[in-house]
């Protein structure tokens, strides 16, 4: 039996693994950070419905999931606000909208904190360098989603935003719409027109963000 799990080829499994679980730590953290937000602003929805918890589970869109695992860009399951709710509606949405690309932002630097701290530590050793590459991917992916939901387009955050500036009842009427962006962002995605511009930008963004892990580097050199 031994021979046998030596003999396996596990970059498969490696392979999953590290595709998966970067993808499943930023659409959690990203859709937590909407739910707490419109909590503390006065909606319980996404409290009473379990959605205020780190259980990836409970934040998973299947199809959002296998995108971001294959081209870095995706969704999560989105979490449900009432905006009536909020003392002043469209201002509390747009800053519930706000709080999940911010939050990645601040992933990003915490993971590239602490792949530039414990680098020299870990870099020696094959699982030491599977937690280096997950922390990198980490980063990388939480910064992608980040910019990829900022984009104006319903019904990703960046329209709640946009959208916060329009008058009411042009206000409604967009967000009518919202469930037919998806279909215009996937096209966007698979023709390439979105995603190849989205992908520079995301690798311009990043580069100049590693510099936090340089710091970090230089701490325990």
């Amino acid at each position: 039996m031994q021979n046998v799990f030596s003999n396996l080829d596990w970059s498969v499994l490696t392979n999953i693994l590290m595709s998966v679980i970067p993808a499943l730590i930023c659409i959690t953290f990203h859709e937590l950070s909407h739910g707490y937000v419109a909590y503390r602003l006065g909606d319980d929805t996404a409290k009473r419905m379990g959605r205020l918890t780190l259980n990836p589970l409970r934040h998973i869109d299947v199809m959002g999931l296998i995108m971001m695992a294959v081209f870095r860009f995706g969704w999560a399951k989105p979490v449900p606000v009432d905006m009536r709710k909020f003392k002043n509606p469209k201002r509390g949405m747009a800053i519930t909208a706000l709080a999940g690309p911010l939050s990645n932002v601040v992933l990003t630097s915490l993971f590239l904190f602490l792949y530039g701290l414990t680098y020299r530590r870990l870099s020696g050793s094959e699982v030491g360098g599977f937690f280096l590459q997950l922390m990198y991917l980490t980063s990388y992916i939480s910064l992608a989603l980040a910019i990829f939901n900022v984009i104006p387009i319903p019904p990703l955050d960046g329209s709640k935003v946009l959208f916060s500036a329009l008058d009411d009842s042009t206000y409604m009427k967009l967000m009518r719409y919202e469930r037919y962006g998806m279909l215009l962002l996937l096209a966007l995605i698979a023709t390439g027109i979105l995603g190849t511009p989205l992908g520079k930008i995301t690798a311009a963004a990043y580069d100049r963000m590693f510099v936090i892990a340089e710091y970090a580097g230089k701490l325990v050199a």
